[in-house]
């Protein structure tokens, strides 16, 4: 005694073949080379790199000396309240600055509405001289 269980006539002796994709093994091979992906991508570091002060600092009465560099709305450059004719000039005086072995802190206040790349010139001429003790003041006009 045989039993049929393909459960067709006797005219009917060829199976349909299968006419839809087995996905599973497609979506098992796709998790792993996601997972390779995401293990072999190298982590970015989008960093900007700040030398900080070790330890705290010693406590002093002098009162430190402060230089207020500002930018006014239409680009131009005040040391002190006294007008930097040009580039040159502005230079000379951080060179001043930079020669001090205890520089003297230099605040950097601009405009809200100058133009950032006049300000990115002061803090890159700054940073070219060696100026170290330089900060922005004032960042509560653009909030």
């Amino acid at each position: 005694m045989s039993m049929n269980v393909g459960g067709g006539s006797a005219a009917d002796a060829d199976p349909e073949p299968m006419m839809e994709m087995n996905m599973t093994p497609l979506i098992d091979v796709l998790l792993v080379l996601i997972i390779m992906l995401i293990i072999t991508i190298p982590k970015q570091d989008h960093s900007v790199n700040l030398n900080m002060p070790v330890g705290n600092p010693p406590l002093s009465d002098i009162k430190p000396v402060v230089i207020t560099i500002d930018v006014d709305f239409d680009g131009t450059i005040l040391w002190d309240g006294e007008v930097v004719p040009d580039r040159a000039a502005l230079e000379a005086k951080m060179n001043a600055v930079a020669a001090i072995p205890d520089q003297p802190e230099v605040h950097l206040r601009p405009n809200k509405l100058v133009e950032y790349k006049v300000v990115a010139g002061v803090m890159a001429s700054a940073q070219r001289i060696g100026v170290t003790k330089i900060g922005m003041v004032g960042n509560e006009q653009f909030q």
